[in-house]
């Protein structure tokens, strides 16, 4: 048995190492496949590789592109918002000047109706200090010439003499009055 054995193993083949004529047969068939493969399946591959590489350079330089218009616009923005403050420190400027004019003008205004009051004040006292000594003169006048006629006990109707009578009286408390100054 052992001689057929022997026999056996020699006519039996190492599993691991297929038969030549297989062998050639999936090389060629392998070859044929990647022929195939490379000449139709592979440039598709690589066109579609490319346009997606494309595509995505694209949206790279379309985000680059819409970066740099975003921080343009952010830059306008940034001017025009400080243009704004500045309007707005300059209008604020403008109404505090505005209200200190005003204030100025209201002041002056007050100020020349005070004057205006004092001196239609001072003008009405001067009027009422030269009306006060005649119409003290009538009042004293009448009121003598009443006391008088009650002393007397007739009544003096004499307009004329009262008149007379009364200037002389106040003339000479006037002269009076003047030499004891």
């Amino acid at each position: 048995m052992s001689q057929m054995l022997i026999i056996a193993a020699e006519e039996m083949e190492n599993p691991l190492v297929p038969p030549i004529p297989e062998l050639v047969i999936g090389l060629l068939a392998f070859v044929i496949v990647f022929g195939f493969l490379a000449k139709k399946l592979l440039p598709n591959i690589n066109k579609v590789l490319e346009e997606r590489r494309e595509a995505i350079e694209g949206g790279i330089e379309k985000a680059e592109a819409a970066q740099t218009e975003a921080q343009s616009v952010l830059e306008q923005y940034k001017a025009q918002l400080a243009e704004a403050r500045h309007e707005a420190a300059r209008l604020r400027q403008e109404a505090q000047e505005q209200g200190a004019a005003l204030i100025a003008e209201m002041r002056a205004e007050g100020q020349r109706q005070r004057e205006e009051i004092v001196a239609a004040g001072h003008t009405q006292i001067e009027a009422d200090r030269k009306a006060a000594p005649t119409a003290l003169r009538q009042d004293v006048g009448k009121l003598a010439t009443e006391l008088a006629g009650k002393l007397v006990g007739e009544s003096l109707e004499d307009h004329a003499r009262q008149s007379r009578g009364i200037d002389r009286f106040l003339d000479e408390l006037e002269e009076k009055a003047e030499a004891s100054r």
